[in-house]
């Protein structure tokens, strides 16, 4: 996994959560989150941050949102049980997505539907669009989404940030989204297309 594919998000969410309870103190958290692994052993990120899970693949219970990281993803595509785990949990979810490379395994888990919009990092298109040609490989675009919204592929990074943004706009109001970015001082860009 890379490092920021897995933590902008977990930072987005959990930051989300943290800004709605200053916002409305007391009402429900929008957002509760886990890192989830194949085993609830320490998993070393692509850079060599290790990460303790939160649950393994058989203790998570189904996801509501689930938001799957990319980085060197060979392992994972070879995978029978992650790939496995990936299609159930989609199967469940409100919503799945996907940070930069995560798209290949939202592929091979058969949940990109033939002809819908998919991105990826930039450095990752011809690669996509090679191994899997019934895909609409979108580039130039921060992130994507399939008809109805259900699945979300975004390129790297910080385009996995944006996107995450987008998710708790749509989940949880604009409003907070915006509260959330500022919260992070960071600087969302809340439209798909590059800037």
């Amino acid at each position: 996994v890379e490092a920021l594919d897995l933590g902008g998000p977990y930072e987005v969410f959990t930051t989300a959560t943290r800004m709605q309870q200053r916002l409305q103190p007391g009402t429900a958290d929008p957002f509760r989150v886990r890192c989830v692994a194949r085993t609830a052993e320490p998993i070393r990120a692509r850079a060599g941050l290790r990460i303790l899970p939160d649950a393994d693949f058989a203790q998570c219970p189904a996801p509501d949102v689930l938001v799957v990281p990319g980085g060197v993803v060979d392992g994972p595509r070879a995978c029978a049980a992650t790939l496995a785990w990936i299609a159930q949990a989609a199967a469940h979810a409100r919503l799945t997505a996907s940070v930069c490379t995560g798209a290949f395994l939202l592929a091979d888990a058969g949940l990109l539907a033939a002809g819908a919009p998919v991105t990826t990092h930039w450095e990752d298109i011809a690669d996509l669009r090679a191994q899997f040609p019934t895909l609409d490989v979108q580039d130039h675009l921060r992130w994507v989404e399939q008809a109805g919204g259900r699945i979300v592929s975004s390129a790297g990074i910080s385009a996995g940030i944006d996107m995450s943004l987008h998710l708790v706009a749509r989940l949880a109001g604009q409003p907070l989204a915006e509260r959330t970015a500022r919260q992070m001082d960071y600087a969302w860009n809340p439209h798909p297309t590059a800037a």
